[in-house]
Parts: structure tokens; C-alpha cells; sequence
């Protein structure tokens, strides 16, 4: 073969070679990958339509409910009128609606921000040092008041600080002055009644991240000479902080929807002293019958989920990073 016809088959196949190539765009999966990409995500199909079913058609048709005048009985609970922002227009300039957003926050960062979060931290680190005897018995101590159904917790935390209820009981006996807890301070009582309800899920959360803390590192702290705050403070708190962000995540949002231990312990009183935004949403819709106006206010307790759901999202992703 003489060399202009290696170097003619040599060119063409070069010439072969960059059609080739350009045929598919660089970095983007051949159609046999996305196949196979695609059919892995198919068993989530059914899951998926459920969540657009179950959760989706639930907040659409909430916000659809926030802008019309829905009612509970009468004409507009058959024939329900668009009214627009009007229903909001209402909720921001009500004068409950700031105090009840303020009680509800500090709800919310009283009873699991820092309440549940820090004392199921705290017990974490005791029940990973305690024998198991002591472990035991704490455990099942804290995790019984959260297996409880909700109302019957509800009317423990009810008994407890009543008037003359298990707390002054034992305030007496101590020569202490009883105090009507649920009148004179229902926000605080209603704060220590969540805290209890709900510690047991935060302990248990850091329980298996401190699990996965490898012993062999807070050892050699040890031998190194830190103490315990130091390595709680520069090994263990920054080797479970995922799993920090993801707990304070979940109880914050089961916190800020609590419905049944306010209802059952005071009522959202007294005097709309402890009426938080679930509570007011439930009045205005069920007690004074205006559905599209508890809708509204459920709409607004839902961008605030959302809120925080973003932040903490952010936090994990940023920790990740």
C-alpha cells in the first residue's frame, strides 16, 4: 500500500472520528444511560403520585379556600364567593394575628428550639456515660410520655398544672405557695408540658449520631488532655452537627402545627393568653364558622413552614459542603 493511500485512510478516519464525537453533545449522558436512569426512578412513580394526591391537592385546595368565603353552615358553605385577598387583607390588620404570631414563635423556640433540642442532647450524653440500669430506667421515663397518645399527654400536662393539680401538691409539701400555672402563666406551662411531651424524639435522634462518633477519636482527646466541655465543644457537637440541623428541622415543624396539648391544656386562654396561630385558625374556622378565614391563616402557618424548612436545608447543604 503506497503512502498517499495510508495517509487518504488515515484522513478519512480522523475525518470519522470528530463526527463521532460531535454527534453527542459533551457531558451529557448517552440515551441508553437516561434509560436506565429513568427506569431506576419508575418504582417512585406510585410514591410520588400519592404525595401530588395526598399533599399536593390538600395545599391547593387550601389556598384556593384562603381566597373565597367559605363558611361552615349557611349559603357560603354551599356556594362559596371569590373574594380576592380579602381574607388576608382581614388577617393583617387584626390585632390578635401579631400576638399570636409572637406567642407562637416563642412556642416554637421555647418548647423545641431550644427546650427539646438541648435537654435530648443533654440526655443523649448522660445515657451514653450512665450504666445500663440508669439508661434503662431514664429511657423508658422520657419515652413514655411520647408514646402517649397526644390527648391523653395532653390531660397529664392538664392535671399537673391545674390549680390544684400534682405541681402545687408538691409545692405544698415543700411549704411553697401554690400558684394557678395555667392562668397566670399558661405560656410557661404549656412550653414545660411540650418540652416533656417531646424530648424522647430528640434524645433518641442524638443517641444514634453519637453512636457514629468514633470512640477512638475522643480518646485521644483525652489522652491529649482535653476535658469534657472541650470535646464536646471541638469533637462531638461538630461531628453531629447534620444531625443537629436535621432534628431541629422536624421538631420545630411538628412544634409549630401543635394543636391538641394547647386546646386541652388552656384553650388559647386565658384571654387569648396562649392562642397560638393553630389555635386561631381553628377558632375562626370551627368556632365562629368562617372556613375561608381559618384557611388563610393555615396558608400563612404554611409559608412559615416553609421558611424554615429552606433555612435548615440551607444549613445541612452548606455543612455538607
Amino acid at each position: 500500500m503506497s503512502g498517499a493511500s495510508v495517509a487518504g485512510t488515515a484522513g478519512a478516519a480522523g475525518a470519522r472520528g470528530p463526527r463521532k464525537q460531535d454527534s453527542q453533545t459533551p457531558g451529557r449522558p448517552a440515551p441508553r444511560v437516561r434509560l436506565r436512569r429513568a427506569a431506576r426512578l419508575l418504582p417512585l412513580l406510585p410514591a410520588v403520585l400519592l404525595l401530588l394526591l395526598f399533599l399536593g391537592g390538600p395545599i391547593l385546595w387550601a389556598f384556593y379556600g384562603s381566597f373565597t368565603d367559605a363558611g361552615l353552615t349557611g349559603a357560603s358553605a354551599r356556594n362559596p364567593d371569590w373574594i380576592g385577598l380579602d381574607n388576608y387583607r382581614t388577617l393583617f390588620t387584626d390585632p390578635q394575628f401579631p400576638r399570636s404570631l409572637w406567642l407562637t414563635f416563642v412556642f416554637v423556640l421555647g418548647s423545641a428550639v431550644v427546650g427539646q433540642n438541648c435537654l435530648g442532647l443533654a440526655l443523649a450524653l448522660v445515657m451514653q456515660r450512665a450504666s445500663r440500669v440508669v439508661a434503662a430506667i431514664v429511657g423508658t421515663c422520657v419515652v413514655a410520655a411520647w408514646v402517649l397518645p397526644e390527648i391523653v399527654a395532653a390531660f397529664i400536662a392538664y392535671a399537673f398544672f391545674f390549680r390544684d393539680g400534682m405541681l402545687n401538691q408538691l409545692t405544698a409539701l415543700a411549704g411553697l405557695p401554690g400558684v394557678d400555672w395555667l392562668y397566670e402563666y399558661p405560656m410557661l406551662a404549656l412550653v414545660l408540658a411540650n418540652i416533656w411531651r417531646g424530648t424522647a424524639f430528640s434524645m433518641m435522634n442524638y443517641q444514634a449520631a453519637l453512636n457514629d462518633v468514633p470512640p477512638e477519636i475522643t480518646e485521644s482527646a483525652t489522652i491529649d488532655g482535653a476535658g469534657g466541655l472541650q470535646r464536646l465543644r471541638f469533637i462531638t457537637l461538630p461531628m453531629i452537627k447534620r444531625s443537629i440541623a436535621t432534628n431541629l428541622m422536624l421538631i420545630t415543624l411538628l412544634t409549630l402545627g401543635t394543636f391538641t396539648l394547647i386546646y386541652v391544656v388552656t384553650g388559647g386562654g386565658p384571654l387569648n393568653a396562649s392562642t397560638t396561630l393553630p389555635i386561631m385558625a381553628y377558632e375562626q374556622a370551627f368556632q365562629y364558622g368562617d372556613i375561608g378565614y381559618g384557611t388563610a391563616i393555615a396558608v400563612v402557618m404554611l409559608f412559615i413552614g416553609a421558611v424554615f424548612s429552606i433555612a435548615y436545608i440551607r444549613m445541612l447543604r452548606e455543612r455538607k459542603d
